[in-house]
């Protein structure tokens, strides 16, 4: 009788000797196997939103809350989406075989060092299904095979969607098994992939901290991660009133079930008595609940008081927590004390203090005078994200095709031997 552990070792062996075929192909080749893909995508939406309509019925009956719901909810749109990010990664340029640098060492020998694939790569994810695509596309463009392992309340959808990709892909020449997701939703999936030393050579968790921090107490293998998205925008005295209204209110209610959207605002207290009740009225309006200091919460009677855990919370959610700070400094030591160095902005006409903020907040992306919502690699330009690090080894922040990529030494003789 076969076991999980049997077909997770089947699939990683197949999905090795598909990156080495990945390998060999051209760039054009791999641009027209996404092209196809998309393609795929479109002509089957009725499929998949027929399956992601099943994934939602048994979401709802299971409690989904309304942010999860969010994330698994399919449409024409998103599909379109999807397929558009396909095929805007077909314009980028290819990552692989680029000489990052040449030299010639006195002994005559010439040295290139050149960008080659990660291997075999790994996606353990949660709820949103366009992952499926996103990943499968940076992967495949940077000649990466793909292990998909999405959770159970969209298994129906990633399924369908996986489908799509690989009869696209098949239709160009894609290698078998470049595109493989696990059909099951047994948790001990996960313990399996992320043990499989030979096989697979990353390991990307997407979703909660839960799951984040379960796929690292396991792994064997490396793994690039954020445990959570504690974003804080902070409103200097120098702001324009106007700008920073339209900042905060973006960066909380834009989309406040995911990771890059502001979960704490610090406002400088020489402005909080006129600043702070207009940001309370615009937000409130938008459903937002607040939970501030002494300092908010006199300023704004209405606030609900904040404890310690407010200021390091995920909220994902219509609640904010508020905070008066007395000095740029003070908003710095918050954001390093209580942050999760994804993405922090300060909104300010102070040149001398955003130079002060971007030197000393220790986080993977920085923000003046924009909403942390940018956070993205297609609002980066890298046509999809496969997630976003708050590492600092190998890759930050929000990563594309060249964080999908490592690098090797390629050394030319005349005959050289070492004396």
């Amino acid at each position: 009788m076969t076991t999980l552990h049997d077909e997770l070792l089947t699939m990683g062996d197949a999905a090795v000797e598909a990156a080495r075929q990945l390998v060999r192909l051209s760039a054009a080749r791999k641009n027209k196997i996404l092209a196809a893909m998309a393609d795929e995508l479109e002509n089957r939406q009725a499929t998949i939103l027929g399956a992601n309509a099943a994934d939602l019925e048994a979401g709802r009956a299971a409690g989904l809350n309304t942010a999860l719901l969010d994330r698994l909810q399919l449409n024409p749109a998103r599909i379109k989406g999807m397929a558009e990010g396909l095929r805007a990664i077909t314009h980028l340029p290819d990552p692989v075989g680029r000489t990052l640098r040449r030299w010639t060492r006195p002994n005559g020998l010439k040295i290139r060092k050149i960008s080659v694939p990660l291997g075999v790569i790994a996606i353990i994810f949660e709820s949103r299904p366009n992952v499926t695509a996103d990943a499968t596309a940076l992967c495949l463009k940077s000649s990466n095979a793909v292990i998909l392992r999405g959770g159970k309340e969209a298994l129906r959808s990633n399924l369908a969607i996986a489908d799509a990709l690989q009869a696209g892909g098949a239709k160009e020449g894609l290698p078998p098994h470049s595109v493989q997701m696990v059909a099951t939703p047994d948790r001990d999936a996960v313990r399996e992939l992320v043990q499989m030393e030979g096989r697979i050579d990353l390991v990307m968790p997407r979703g909660g901290e839960s799951l984040i921090r379960a796929v690292v107490e396991q792994a064997r293998v490396p793994v690039i991660k954020h445990y959570k998205g504690v974003c804080h925008v902070y409103v200097d005295k120098t702001a324009k009133l106007p700008m920073a209204l339209s900042i905060v209110e973006n960066a909380k209610c834009q989309r406040p079930g995911v990771c890059n959207a502001m979960e704490t605002l610090l406002v400088h207290q020489s402005i909080a008595g006129s600043v702070l009740p207009q940001i309370c009225e615009r937000l409130i309006a938008r459903g937002v609940e607040f939970r501030g200091d002494e300092a908010s919460r006199k300023i704004v009677p209405g606030i609900k008081p904040a404890d310690e855990t407010d200021w390091s919370a995920e909220y994902l959610d219509l609640i904010l927590a508020v905070k008066v700070v007395p000095s740029l400094e003070a908003a710095i030591e918050h954001i390093n004390r209580y942050g999760s160095r994804h993405s922090d902005a300060i909104v300010t006409q102070s040149v001398s203090a955003w130079r002060r903020f971007s030197r000393d907040v220790d986080s993977a992306t920085l923000y003046w005078n924009a909403s942390t919502r940018f956070t993205d690699g297609g609002e980066f330009g890298f046509g999809a994200e496969i997630g976003i690090s708050t590492d600092k080894l190998h890759a930050r922040g929000p990563m594309g095709l060249e964080e999908l990529t490592t690098y090797k030494y390629v050394v030319t003789g005349t005959g050289q031997v070492r004396i």
